[in-house]
């Protein structure tokens, strides 16, 4: 009996369909740096203008997906937002080594296509790449029956960067009485959400449309909250000053990630109550009974990046973060002599 790819589970004539209606949204993503379409095996992107502005040029790269944060984005139809969150995410990995994003590849995987989807993911994806003076230069859609269930959908993307090398940041100047100051998230961002499903969903029984006393707004909205891009508030800061660590405040919480940038003889100090934690976290831990240790080492708790700055500069710092009016800043911390972890006072 002969069977087809179609039959099988894969329609070609329908994922080439997709990708043209994707292409509008990728293209107004491009500079005259991209020198391809879409549809080549690879991306070229022309450097020749790019390295004049620097002396000695290190490009940086991530990759990252946005996890289970797409079933939410499934549950509330919000894909557009799951490609946003995907940049941003990738776009504040190579923040921390200080430098400026250029290019964006992403990857698309499901059971089945659904050309709608597709075209909501890019689009996010395009709008995000776009607000950064980034480019979407390509990206993969898989369909894969029998791997993913239908209706799941998965994301991943990856980023390229560049930052002087003299200007690299990467923890080594990190030094004892340096401050932490902490930048606020707007929700989970991209991490914990297998904890939030299990408490709000499979725990409480509660559904994305649902409203209680307390929480602000519905399960399903305050879920899908942006992963924050940081881009356009750290850079002109690392323009004007020494700033000797970042850490982006992902999987593994404050207590997984700080510890990433420390050198070996240093620990992070941080006060408990110097920041805003956002309802949706206290009623995570109230709901699901979580652990506070297990809070902290799972959810950002309201701090999305972490800047060390030396003490000298920290007021100065800590007022331009705070001059920024869709940026909340506090000061949570200070280095400490230690052995490359975190404590809280």
């Amino acid at each position: 009996m002969a069977i087809t790819y179609k039959e099988s589970g894969v329609n070609v004539e329908l994922g080439d369909a997709a990708v043209q209606r994707i292409i509008p949204h990728v293209k107004t993503t491009f500079t005259p740096r991209v020198l391809t379409g879409l549809g080549l095996f690879g991306s070229l992107y022309e450097i020749t203008d790019l390295v004049k502005d620097y002396k000695e040029p290190v490009l940086v790269q991530s990759i990252d997906g946005v996890g289970t944060k797409m079933a939410i984005a499934g549950m509330m139809n919000m894909y557009d937002q799951a490609g946003r969150d995907m940049v941003a995410h990738s776009c504040n990995d190579v923040l921390c080594q200080g430098a400026k994003p250029l290019t964006f590849l992403d990857y698309v995987a499901t059971a089945k296509l659904e050309p709608d989807i597709l075209e909501d993911l890019v689009r996010g994806m395009s709008e995000e790449c776009a607000q950064y003076g980034m480019s979407l230069v390509g990206g993969e859609t898989a369909e894969m029956p029998g791997t993913y269930t239908e209706g799941e959908w998965d994301l991943a993307g990856a980023v390229l960067g560049v930052v002087e090398k003299s200007k690299i940041i990467d923890g080594s100047k990190i030094q004892v009485g340096d401050a932490l100051i902490g930048l606020g998230s707007e929700g989970l961002h991209t991490n914990g959400y297998s904890l939030a499903r299990k408490v709000f969903f499979d725990i409480k029984k509660f559904t994305v449309r649902d409203v209680m006393a307390e929480l602000p707004q519905s399960v399903g909205a305050l879920l899908m909250k942006p992963h924050k891009n940081y881009t356009k508030h750290v850079l002109p800061i690392l323009d004007k000053y020494e700033v000797h660590g970042l850490a982006h405040i992902t999987g593994g919480g404050l207590i997984k990630n700080i510890p990433r940038i420390l050198p070996a003889h240093c620990s992070a100090q941080i006060t408990k109550g110097s920041w805003e934690i956002l309802p949706i976290f206290e009623a995570i831990q109230q709901f699901g009974e979580v652990p506070e240790d297990d809070m902290y080492v799972t959810l950002n708790m309201g701090i999305g990046m972490v800047v060390v700055v030396p003490a000298a500069h920290r007021d100065q710092i800590l007022a331009e973060f705070k001059a920024q009016a869709d940026l909340k800043t506090y000061l949570i911390g200070e280095v400490i002599a230690g052995k490359k972890d975190v404590c809280f006072v």
